[in-house]
């Protein structure tokens, strides 16, 4: 029950942290790049590095609360890109690169197919 509190409690100010951020960089920007998204991401992957290079500084309960709560509710890009990272530190670069084209081709596939469902056309 307490790993559930301490993911539960991150995701919360995580997402917060993400909607605040990504929707002010958004006001801010003149096009229509998804900048706030972008910025998000990789501000996501940054602290989740800069974690996993400490991680074995940290207990348990620091590791659910900011890396599967606080960067998994900000954004889950960052977990992506440490799992993929750690694929290509063991020497794994298929795995690697067959995360990276299946993340991308099906998570989009996936982002059409629900609209299409739902009726609207892409």
């Amino acid at each position: 029950m307490n790993a559930l509190l301490l993911v539960g409690a991150g995701g919360f100010v995580g997402s917060i942290a993400r909607y605040l951020i990504s929707t002010n960089l958004m006001k801010m920007s003149t096009s229509g790049f998804p900048i706030g998204t972008l910025m998000v991401n990789v501000v996501g992957c940054f602290g989740i590095g800069l974690l996993a290079a400490k991680s074995d500084a940290l207990n348990h309960d620091t590791r659910l609360l900011l890396m599967t709560g606080l960067l998994g509710g900000f954004t889950t890009f960052s977990a992506f890109g440490l799992e993929t990272i750690t694929l290509m530190k063991k020497g794994e670069w298929l795995f690697a690169s067959t995360n990276i084209a299946l993340s991308v081709v099906l998570g989009l596939a996936a982002v059409w197919l629900g609209m299409l469902v739902m009726g609207q056309r892409v």
